[in-house]
């Protein structure tokens, strides 16, 4: 009968990222790590620099903003709450990211509802507008 793995006491960033579900693929957290939008500690790190429980991260993802705490390692990707249990995130945070997606809820922007080319019956409004 083997042994259990103990948890590790130290990790790479950007492995932690991806089993938190902060990102999809481990490539994008390296990129997001590498462009600056992942933060230890308030510094820019390499995204080989390693993470231990109590260690500060802030992450901006798209318009959201995270300040979290690292509470445990995992070596491997799980489901959606035990990922969550991984960290702790800042109540400041936490309120500031509600405050802005009731905001995105009430003021939607109108270029959101725009996806790809114009359609047909688009086209010809928009030529109907322009007199053309």
């Amino acid at each position: 009968m083997p042994a259990e793995k103990a948890p590790p006491d130290k990790m790479r960033l950007d492995k932690w990222l991806w089993a938190a579900r902060f990102f999809k693929t481990r490539s994008l957290a390296t990129q997001a790590i590498e462009h600056g939008r992942v933060k230890l500690t308030g510094e820019r790190v390499k995204p080989a620099r390693e993470v231990r429980p109590g260690d500060r991260l802030d992450i901006h993802t798209g318009e959201s903003v995270w300040t979290l705490t690292v509470r445990a390692l995992a070596m491997q990707r799980g489901p959606a709450p035990l990922a969550q249990a991984l960290y702790e995130e800042d109540p400041d945070s936490h309120a500031r990211r509600q405050q802005q997606a009731r905001d995105r809820k009430l003021a939607a922007s109108p270029a959101a509802a725009i996806k790809g080319r114009p359609t047909k019956r688009d086209r010809r409004q928009i030529h109907r507008f322009t007199g053309e």
